[in-house]
């Protein structure tokens, strides 16, 4: 028996929005470190049965992959609240995963929604600065 979901575009955006916390391995079944990582990925999802632990295969899903921009595989990303709180390519060790885990459990989420927000704020700043800037080094 399996622990983990089997994410597809059909079904991604559900089961993000529906689950608090979600741990989403991209994987390809051609790829070794996947296939070293696999194991304890699968570990970790019965070791955490409150977690959402989704796999993306993307070879079969290949529009997911390119939403997230996934550059390599393994990668492993974390979503809390809608929110990816972290997204690393690379297989893990277990004590590594079981780790990060406990550092996502633990983040304050009203601050990382600050965070992003004052982000989101600067952004828009800087991007109208960008054409007075460019506007004053053609005169």
């Amino acid at each position: 028996m399996t622990s983990t979901v089997e994410l597809t575009k059909e079904n991604f955006d559900q089961m993000v929005s529906e689950n608090e916390f979600v741990l989403i391995d991209f994987w390809a079944s051609w790829c070794g470190p996947c296939r070293q990582f696999a194991p304890v990925y699968e570990q970790a999802a019965q070791d955490n049965p409150d977690l959402v632990f989704g796999k993306v295969d993307t070879e079969a899903q290949p529009e997911l992959a390119a939403a997230f921009d996934i550059q390599s595989i393994p990668t492993l990303m974390i979503v809390r609240d809608q929110v990816a709180v972290f997204a690393q390519p690379g297989a893990l060790p277990g004590p590594v995963l079981e780790d990060l885990i406990g550092q996502a459990r633990n983040l304050d989420m009203d601050q990382v929604r600050k965070s992003i927000a004052d982000q989101q704020e600067q952004a828009p700043q800087e991007q109208e600065q960008a054409p007075q800037e460019q506007a004053q080094q053609e005169q």
